[in-house]
């Protein structure tokens, strides 16, 4: 929930990665899909509170969660609702518009949300809440994207990282989900702090990565879970 790219495609395809940094004690169940009100939501859950970072319905929606809006905020628990369940509560709606007006963030703790609704022509809006305002935008959905939590990466770390993925985008002319799979793996200079697979001391690190490819009517989401050895692959068709 901490790194995200969006990749565009021809024909609204495109494809959509998240790495997790987390505390190793919330390790996630393998991705799987889940009645969600009157419709089947695919996604690697949280344990602990039921949520999810990331989901798609197959069919016209996928969302991916960071923690935190445009600035590092303080936690203040406790919450009325958590962000992961938040994110699960989005498909009840059937416009990203109507979630964003009609539905009630208060106490919910700051979250970036990204919204790919594939409806026709793919189009791509970011959601960030502060705590105290919203603040929702419609995106181009033909431009390459990177996100990275403010709540763990301030703004000279996020700006550096941003240079790493423009070199990346750079360097190719089409784009494929194992070429970001690996970028999302192995991107950085070496710092275990900040790079896309981080470790600080243990208490906090990249615990998964997932990443969810659109290619004309199918949608895959690949989950790779980095704290088995080797790395556990599971792929939902």
């Amino acid at each position: 929930m901490c790194t995200v790219t969006y990749l565009p495609r021809a024909n609204g395809d495109y494809i959509l990665t998240s790495n997790r940094d987390e505390t190793p004690k919330r390790a996630a169940l393998a991705p799987k899909g889940y009645q969600i009100g009157n419709k089947q939501i695919y996604f690697p859950k949280d344990p602990l509170a039921g949520g999810t970072w990331i989901a798609t319905d197959k069919a016209r929606f996928t969302l991916v969660l960071l923690n935190g809006g445009f600035e590092k905020h303080s936690h203040k628990p406790p919450y009325r609702r958590s962000r992961g369940l938040m994110l699960l509560d989005f498909f009840a709606f059937e416009r990203a518009e109507s979630f964003a007006s009609d539905y009630d963030f208060e106490g919910i703790e700051p979250f970036t949300l990204i919204i790919l609704d594939s409806n026709k022509e793919t189009k791509v809006s970011q959601l960030v809440w502060a705590g105290d305002k919203l603040d929702y935008k419609s995106l181009n959905n033909d431009t390459p994207y990177i996100w990275s939590s403010s709540t763990l990466y301030p703004d000279p770390v996020r700006l550096e990282r941003k240079t790493w993925f423009d070199k990346w985008l750079k360097e190719r002319n089409d784009f494929k989900q194992e070429e970001i799979i690996d970028f999302h793996l192995n991107g950085g200079k070496g710092d275990a702090w900040n790079d896309f697979v981080m470790d600080r001391n243990g208490e906090v690190k990249t615990v998964s990565l997932t990443s969810i490819e659109k290619s004309r009517d199918r949608i895959e989401m690949t989950h790779l879970d980095l704290l088995k050895e080797k790395g556990a692959v599971g792929t939902l068709s």
